[in-house]
């Protein structure tokens, strides 16, 4: 029976306390005692940590005797709450029945708060909304109450006002999961269907699969298969999280818990596939299972050309755990052997950077982000290309790039510097509304590759923190645009390309060489540095040499002796210049990144 099971999430937007209420829930269930109690218990990654951010979603089983004496079994799956981590919590939200909706009491509705709330009402959950941080002075939780009220339509009395980091009124939450939140179907009888919806990689286990049972059963024993991949596999073992990986023998339909699958690739086990008995298949996979799209494209080499075989192997385990990040092998001329990896935005890349550098140790450069283009050959062929040096030269009846609807959350005030901020980016307003009082949600549609790189920073520098925003793609739409490119000594610098749009990149490649010419450092020659965009010479600067005072011991003398010493360094220079390859610092490649900020 499965009267007893809750399955539920906790969605919010970034920082409004989703895994400080997951704590608190964790020590009132007596899950976990107070001594090995630490704060952000299911934020595992010392990144997660650092940053303050659930970047993983996680899973965790407690049990929980109501007021009515019954003993529930409760599953929390955690969910992040950033814009580039969106997928996360599709695959969250199809493993329950109920979601908790935090918001903040000082902040109010965001962004994520309504994108995520969007999510979890299209996949049918019940929602409890709960008002957070109501101990903070600055708190307006009637105001928030009556917002989150008129939003969903409920009462706003009947809204739980809590403060998880003093642990108040957290167990009215626990109260409403089990008296309101509906238990999963019971259907044990079922063909077996389970849909994975996060997986992580054991050295020991293969391939840990985080499942939730949505009909059947399963044992220890049993042989499965996947129906992505129509691989079957006899389990390591099958447990739940309690918070740790507990060893059981049976997950019944409704549960919640992990395969160890014993698989050695991600390929193999994907996140959003049904899990289903060899000896007797379901007939369907579950409904909803979309992968990922990436919409950032970066170049990442390593430093050091023997690193490469390591980088490779660190990029295939950084997917096991994270089915949203794709990468092939690509070569450049400044730069060696690397690869192209597709990220689901700048965040989610910041992140890969830094779980490549601390969890395996490499040095690795990335090149300037750029997002995929549509181009249409003049033989009406459709290529994408998602590295400016791959644009073809001839040949193209027009490009495509991607467009984004976006939403922007914000008060009242900040309206003028908004309008400012996304029209310079070549934004074009759609609509307004006002979701609460003093607070106005703007709608925009953006090409994408205007807001990949600092645009979320300048909109909250612009809003002093307050403005909140949510993307999704709209369509790949026809404009004028143009390869610039970067000459270092007359040798382009591929890494260094960019697709621009054609009034920019005028102005873009002169303030690139201007940068560049601070950046690299200086030779024993002149180093000529141009742009060229459109088939011609935009731009171009020179990096002076750096002199060697060869006549420092001709103190006085005859003039034709320095002549003849300075003629010999002259003959020595234009030498190396043959042979001399200039080095371009990491510095350069993200001045492209930061030429917005001037």
């Amino acid at each position: 029976m499965t009267d007893h099971i809750r399955n539920f999430c906790i969605i919010a937007h970034v920082d409004h306390g989703k895994s400080t209420l997951a704590d608190r829930l964790l020590q009132l269930t007596g899950t976990i005692s107070d001594r090995d109690m630490t704060a952000q218990m299911l934020d595992t990654m010392d990144l997660e940590r650092e940053k303050g951010v659930t970047i993983k979603a996680s899973a965790v089983r407690m049990y929980y005797t109501a007021k009515d004496n019954q003993k529930y079994e409760i599953n929390l799956i955690d969910t992040p709450g950033h814009v580039d981590f969106g997928y996360e919590v599709s695959r969250a939200l199809k493993a329950c029945e109920g979601a908790v909706l935090v918001v903040d009491a000082t902040q109010g509705i965001e962004a994520q708060t309504l994108a995520n709330l969007y999510q979890a009402l299209e996949a049918d959950l019940t929602i409890i909304p709960v008002i957070n941080k109501i101990d903070l002075p600055s708190a307006r939780p009637d105001e928030v109450a009556e917002d989150i009220a008129s939003l969903i339509g409920v009462e706003a009395e009947s809204v739980i006002r809590i403060s998880a980091k003093e642990g108040l009124n957290v167990d009215q939450v626990l109260e409403a999961i089990v008296t309101r939140v509906p238990p999963p179907k019971d259907a044990d009888d079922a063909p077996l269907r389970a849909l994975i919806f996060d997986s992580h990689y054991d050295s020991y286990k293969g391939v840990v699969a985080y499942i939730r049972v949505i009909e059947g059963s399963l044992k220890a024993t049993d042989v499965l298969r996947m129906f992505a991949t129509k691989v079957d596999m006899k389990p390591v073992e099958i447990g739940i999280f309690a918070p740790g990986m507990k060893p059981v023998q049976r997950l019944g339909s409704g549960e919640v818990g992990y395969i160890a699958t014993g698989f050695k690739t991600v390929h193999e086990c994907r996140v959003g596939d049904t899990i289903t008995r060899a000896s007797a298949p379901a007939i369907d996979p579950l409904p909803g299972y979309r992968s990922p799209k990436p919409m950032v494209f970066a170049g990442i080499y390593p430093v050091e050309a023997d690193d490469y075989p390591e980088l490779r192997e660190s990029l295939d385990k950084l997917q096991l755990n994270d089915a949203s990040l794709t990468f092939t092998p690509e070569t450049s001329q400044a730069l060696g052997f690397g690869f192209r990896a597709g990220f689901l935005g700048l965040f989610h890349m910041e992140i890969i950077q830094e779980r490549i550098e601390r969890e395996y140790n490499l040095d690795v450069l990335f090149t300037a982000p750029s997002v995929e283009y549509e181009v249409v050959t003049l033989t009406g062929e459709i290529i994408t290309v998602d590295s400016p040096a791959e644009l073809p030269t001839e040949g193209i009846a027009e490009i495509r790039e991607p467009w984004m609807n976006i939403e922007i959350i914000t008060p009242t005030e900040y309206y003028g510097p908004i309008m400012e901020l996304v029209t310079k980016r070549r934004g074009i307003y759609k609509k307004q509304e006002y979701p609460a009082p003093h607070r106005v949600q703007l709608d925009f549609e953006i090409p994408l590759s205007e807001i990949i790189v600092d645009f979320f920073d300048m909109l909250k520098s612009h809003t002093k923190g307050y403005a909140s925003l949510d993307y999704q793609l709209l369509e790949y739409r026809a404009d004028v645009l143009q390869k610039l490119e970067i000459l270092v000594n007359g040798e382009t610098v591929d890494a260094l390309a960019a697709i621009v749009h054609e009034k920019d990149a005028f102005h873009k490649g002169q303030r690139l060489i201007t940068k560049l010419k601070e950046l690299i450092p200086r030779q024993l020659y002149d180093v000529a540095i141009q742009a060229s965009a459109g088939g011609r010479i935009i731009s171009r600067a020179n990096v002076k040499a750096t002199r060697k005072d060869v006549l420092a011991k001709c103190y006085g003398g005859d003039i034709s002796r320095k002549k003849k010493l300075l003629e010999k360094q002259k003959r020595g220079k234009k030498r190396l210049k043959m042979v001399g390859n200039v080095e371009i610092p990491q510095e350069a490649f993200m001045a492209v990144l930061k030429l917005e900020e001037e």
